[in-house]
C-alpha cells in the first residue's frame, strides 16, 4: 500500500543533500574521504552503562559483544557497519544494536579493518572467525547476519563463503541498502543517483577501489552480487526508492528467485540510503521490524 513520505524523511533527504552528498561528490573529495583519519570504532558509553559489553582480539582485530544485562540471550546477531568501508561504526549503529541487546539477542559487532590501511583481504579471514566462535556457543539455527550498506555487502559476501570454510548458514541474512556491487555498473543507476541526496558513484568508484587493493572489483567476495545464491539462508532486504543501491536490490531479487533462495525485499518509497537507520517514521518502522526478526 503507497504511503506518502513523511515530512521528518524529507526533512533526513535535504540534510543529506546539503551535508553528505558533498563529501564524496568527486573522485578527488572520494580520495580525500578514503584518506582522511579514522575515528573510534568502539562501542559509546551509552551502550556500556545499558548492556554488558566485553571487547577481545580476534586475529588482530577489535570484536566486541553486546549482551542484554542480567539475562540469557536465546538468539545471536553478528552486525557488519556500513561507511564504504572507510568509515567507523557510527552512532545509528550502535543505536541499532543496542535496540537488538535490549531485545534479547547477543550481538556481535566486528570491528574490520578500514581501507586504505586495510582491504577485504584481512576482513574474510578475521570475520569467518567470530563468526566460527560464535558458532561454537550459539546453534547457527539462532544466529543473524545483520550489515547496512557496505558492510550488508560484506555480510552477503560471507554467507557465500560459509560453507568453503565448513560452516553452516546463519538462520536469516538481515541486508539493510547493501552495497553489492563495487564497480556501480548497473545500468538504472543513473536514473536513481540522480534523486539520491545522500550517496554518489565518483567517490564510491574510490573508495571500491581502496577496499579491493588492487584485485578485481568483480569478484564475488567484492561484490556479492555477482556470487552464488543457491543454498544460501532466506534474505530480508531493506532499501529506499532515493537510494542508489536500489537498482542492484532489485536484481538480487531476481538472482535468488532463480536461485531458490528464499528473499523478502522491503522497498521504502521516497526513502533515503540505509533508511532503517535515519529519525523519520519510516526508519523506526524498519528498525522494529527487523528487531522483532532477529530476536523472533
Amino acid at each position: 500500500m503507497w504511503r506518502p513520505v513523511s515530512l521528518q524523511m524529507r526533512a533526513v533527504a535535504a540534510f543529506a543533500h546539503l551535508v553528505f552528498k558533498p563529501r564524496m561528490a568527486t573522485a578527488e573529495r572520494g580520495r580525500a574521504r578514503v584518506a582522511a583519519p579514522k575515528g573510534p570504532s568502539g562501542p559509546p558509553s551509552a551502550v556500556r552503562r545499558r548492556h554488558d559489553v566485553t571487547t577481545r582480539r580476534v586475529g588482530g582485530f577489535d570484536c566486541h559483544t553486546v549482551a542484554p544485562r542480567g539475562r540469557r540471550a536465546e538468539r545471536a546477531a553478528v552486525y557488519l557497519h556500513g561507511g564504504a568501508y572507510i568509515g567507523e561504526t557510527a552512532p545509528q549503529h550502535w543505536a541499532l544494536v543496542s535496540r537488538m541487546a535490549d531485545a534479547g539477542v547477543r550481538v556481535e559487532v566486528p570491528s574490520y579493518g578500514l581501507a586504505p590501511r586495510h582491504t577485504y583481504r584481512e576482513a574474510y579471514p578475521f570475520l569467518t572467525e567470530v563468526y566460527r566462535q560464535l558458532t561454537t556457543e550459539v546453534d547457527a539455527s539462532a544466529v543473524t547476519l545483520v550489515g547496512d550498506s557496505a558492510g550488508g555487502g560484506l555480510a552477503l559476501g560471507l554467507a557465500q563463503t560459509l560453507a568453503g570454510a565448513g560452516l553452516p548458514q546463519p538462520r536469516r541474512l538481515v541486508l539493510i541498502a547493501p552495497w553489492l556491487d563495487l564497480t556501480i555498473s548497473n545500468p538504472d543507476v543513473p536514473a536513481v543517483e540522480q534523486r539520491d541526496p545522500w550517496l554518489s558513484s565518483a567517490g564510491l568508484h574510490e573508495a571500491a577501489a581502496a577496499w579491493a587493493g588492487g584485485d578485481d572489483p568483480t569478484d564475488p567476495r567484492l561484490s556479492p552480487l555477482n556470487g552464488s545464491l543457491a543454498g544460501l539462508a532466506p534474505v530480508d532486504l531493506y532499501v529506499g526508492t532515493r537510494d542508489i543501491c536500489l537498482p542492484d536490490a532489485r536484481l538480487l531479487r531476481d538472482r535468488a528467485a532463480a536461485a531458490g533462495t528464499p528473499f523478502r525485499l522491503e522497498e521504502c518509497e521516497g526513502a533515503v540510503h540505509v533508511y532503517p537507520l535515519v529519525p523519520a517514521p519510516e526508519g523506526r518502522a524498519a528498525a522494529r521490524e527487523i528487531v522483532r526478526s532477529v530476536a523472533g
